[in-house]
């Protein structure tokens, strides 16, 4: 579920505040094995971007704030308002004092990235990372990756092919929707 739920927040749209029962109910279909085979289950921009501010503010209350994002042919570009030190307190794992004091308060974030999926596989790409103003790409990036990301976050799969669950072949994203497959 952590990795749908992740799928789903890098891929939603920032939109007028709308209910997310729809969706919700999309995704509990799926997550029940209950949509049969070949089917694409459409998951508009509005109902998704509503679905991820709920999601983000159950699992985030404290730390993450305006959460948006924005579709692209197979790219998404996602953005919000982070007090990191804030955000892991609220995990209960608390970042170290140096640490917590160089990346304190609210910090506008931008991260830009490519997602790419087939026969029950994904692999999704950061290519960009923007925190408060400071631009982050190629090799510069890499490296925080290996060495903060998956320090805090050792199960995220950036940049690693994972399997999708629930029988999902592939995401299909485009600018105004995103179309999970579920395979034959």
């Amino acid at each position: 579920m952590a990795r749908l739920v992740f799928l789903l927040a890098v891929v939603a749209l920032a939109a007028p505040a709308v209910d997310s029962p729809s969706v919700k109910r999309k995704i509990q279909l799926i997550q029940q094995d209950r949509v049969l085979p070949g089917t694409n289950v459409t998951l508009k921009r509005d109902e998704l971007n509503a679905y991820i501010r709920s999601e983000v503010a159950a699992v985030a209350p404290a730390g993450v704030r305006e959460p948006r994002v924005v579709l692209g042919q197979d790219r998404v570009t996602g953005s919000a308002f982070v007090d990191f030190p804030k955000l892991r307190q609220a995990q209960g794992k608390p970042m170290g004092r140096l640490l917590a004091w160089l990346v304190g308060g609210e910090r506008p974030i931008r991260v830009d990235a490519r997602i790419r999926s087939a026969k029950g596989k994904a692999v999704v790409d950061i290519e960009r990372l923007e925190v408060s103003g400071m631009v982050l790409t190629g090799p510069t990036l890499d490296w925080l990756i290996r060495n903060f990301l998956w320090s805090y976050y050792p199960d995220a799969k950036i940049g690693k092919s994972f399997e999708l669950a629930h029988r999902i072949d592939r995401l299909e994203i485009d600018p105004a929707e995103v179309r999970v497959v579920i395979g034959r």
